[in-house]
């Protein structure tokens, strides 16, 4: 193997030793709440406080902005309306009409039998809170109490149990000539649609904003602050998305009209926003045709955090109805779901997960993946399938690179002549060398291009592993259950022979007895790197011999699916490289590099 190519493959794996050193020994901070603000957000996960937003008009007038607030028992002895679907269960509340209480039917929160099914929506007698509301928003001269908020009490005018097939409204009528309806529905995966109506029996005309607010009272429990993965506010605005981390959203300026710290971008079309957690999420949607104003805020007397959609102001006349429709997107963020709300009109709600910067490779490399799941039914086969793709869409470059790599070891010979006549002379040896390369028509650097494009492909699998929820709990076989976390076998039992656990995942012992995935994993990187003889250069020697075991035991902490994908290339490369490096004319010595031979054959390669 040639110095440079030999520098690079060095460079390459320290980075790699370097990035995970660094998150080994210092792993991102746990969110902490400070005491007083943890006061805060418990007051205010009882209390069931929010801001409501202001009325948007082209000439904003002096809106009406109250404080309201609900007390627990009030919001507790509620009456609610349940929701039942094959994918969903949970209720809404008939105090302000929000849908507070939503459970994911098909996503258990782990592997154990007894595990509970995944809880996302929370009323405001919770802690972390999180709920939807919709109502309206008068202008100046409106009473607020006129028009519904929080607090307002529903009746139930139609149906019984929100199902996909049977709808239900309700109704409020606030004494002064207004009749307010809500009729709310449910598809048969995560989308309420929520169909609000204003009737003005009254004998003047009104004006009112129909609005949409997603609350969240504190920053998640379960909050997992890894660089890799955004959490926080999703929102597209005019087609362009946009992310928000949940501490950036306490940097906003404080908006003395809202009485919080508060973002807005009026939007013309195109546009939706709410807040995401690793697997799950929680959208405003508004019709994608009409104009809103986004907003995100933050209540820090409350510790609450806001997204709202606000359509424009209405008015309506005596004997007139106003009508306004949005949806609401609360469950899992699966990407057959996603796409098809897209499809339907949703513009990019599949940019929602979390891509990356290499959105052009993790987005294809997902679609590959899981497409070959949905034929194979094992995500393991398929990753390992995945793998070949990439292989032989490489293909091209990696026989250019191993031929050239076969053609350095012809002119090996040659090149310790020219170092052994240039002594000292680097500038002398570095210009024969040149010279060599020229007349033999050898590119040195031919290895480097297959290695480079690895790294981003590496890079972008671990983002589609770690992010997608079709990666989350996707068995392979035996004890690999969850191709998303580590492997679950471990030294410490022989790998399930011994009759004790295994050490827990993400500590010390866990690290040193590895199991059987990152085992595998030294042994292929061992054999790939013996098929050419070790270097010359001492340092050089000794950091390639410790390579394959430094892998091993540092990635035996990441997702059992990545380190499936490196056997599976690892290995591929090895048949590659041995296969071309025949059919050139050379057989590498794997037995005798193996040994640490130092003979002749063990320093070039031996001929057929």
């Amino acid at each position: 193997m040639d110095d440079q190519n030999k520098n690079l493959i060095i460079a390459t794996a320290l980075s790699f030793v370097v990035i995970l050193v660094w998150f080994v020994l210092f792993p991102p901070p746990e969110p902490e709440t400070p005491l007083e603000q943890a006061a805060i957000s418990e007051s205010a996960a009882l209390d069931g406080t929010l801001t409501p937003p202001s009325a948007a008009t082209t000439t904003p007038p002096a809106a009406t902005n109250a404080d309201t607030s609900t007390s627990s028992s009030a919001l507790a002895t509620a009456a609610r309306v349940e929701i039942e679907t094959s994918r969903v269960s949970g209720s809404l509340s008939l105090l302000g009409g929000r849908i507070d209480e939503l459970s994911l039917n098909d996503y258990s929160t782990s592997l154990d039998d007894d595990a509970s099914i995944v809880e996302i929506l929370f009323p405001a007698t919770e802690p972390g809170a999180q709920y939807a509301l919709h109502g309206w928003a008068g202008t100046a001269g409106l009473d607020p109490a006129s028009v519904p908020g929080p607090n307002t009490p529903w009746t139930l005018a139609e149906g019984d149990v929100l199902r996909t097939d049977t709808p239900v409204t309700l109704a409020w009528d606030n004494g002064a000539g207004l009749l307010f309806r809500k009729e709310i529905s449910i598809d048969d995966n995560f989308m309420f649609t929520i169909t609000q109506s204003v009737e003005n029996t009254g004998s003047a005309a009104v004006s009112m904003a129909p609005y949409a607010v997603l609350a969240r009272h504190g920053i998640p429990q379960d909050l997992k602050n890894f660089f890799i993965l955004h959490e926080g506010v999703v929102a597209m605005a005019d087609g362009e998305y946009s992310e928000t981390e949940w501490d950036k959203m306490q940097d906003f300026d404080f908006n003395q009209n809202a009485g919080a710290r508060t973002e807005e971008q009026d939007i013309l079309d195109n546009g939706w926003i709410g807040f995401t957690d690793h697997y799950w999420m929680s959208v405003l949607i508004p019709d994608q045709n009409s104009p809103f104003k986004s907003v995100s805020k933050y209540d820090e007397r409350r510790d609450i955090y806001q997204t709202e959609a606000v359509n424009p102001v209405q008015t309506i006349a005596p004997g007139q109805t106003a009508t306004n429709t949005s949806r609401f997107f609360a469950g899992a963020k699966e990407w057959d779901v996603l796409k098809a709300y897209e499809d339907a009109g949703v513009y990019n709600f599949v940019d929602a997960i979390d891509w990356g910067w290499f959105s052009f490779l993790t987005k294809p490399i997902f679609w590959l993946l899981h497409h070959l799941n949905i034929l194979i039914g094992n995500m393991g086969i398929a990753i390992i399938g995945l793998t070949l793709f990439i292989k032989a869409l490489l293909f091209p470059l990696a026989y250019k690179s191993y031929v050239s790599m076969a053609k350095m070891k012809e002119l090996q010979p040659k090149m310790e002549k020219l170092k052994e006549d240039a002594g000292d002379d680097r500038a002398k040896l570095q210009q024969g060398m040149m010279a060599l390369y020229k007349k033999e028509k050898v590119n040195p650097a031919a290895g480097c291009l297959p290695i480079l494009m690895q790294i981003p492909i590496f890079f972008s699998l671990y983002k589609v592993i770690f992010v997608t929820i079709e990666l989350r709990h996707a068995p392979f076989f035996g004890p690999f259950r969850d191709l998303s976390s580590p492997d679950p076998t471990s030294l410490f039992n022989l790998f399930g022979l011994l009759p004790w656990g295994a050490p827990e995942a993400g500590s010390v012992m866990a690290l040193v007895f590895i199991g059987i995935l990152p085992l595998l994993l030294g042994i292929s990187m061992f054999l790939q790197q013996k098929l050419n003889p070790a270097p010359t250069d001492p340092t050089q020697k000794m950091i390639f011999a410790w390579m394959p075991w430094v892998f091993m035991f540092m990635l035996g902490g990441f997702a059992s699916g990545l380190v499936v994908y490196w056997i599976a290339n690892n290995t591929i490369t090895f048949t590659q490289q041995y296969l071309i490096m025949r059919s050139q004319g050379y057989k590498p010595d794997l037995l005798g590099n193996i040994k640490g031979s130092r003979g002749k054959k063990a320093d070039t390669e031996t001929s057929k």
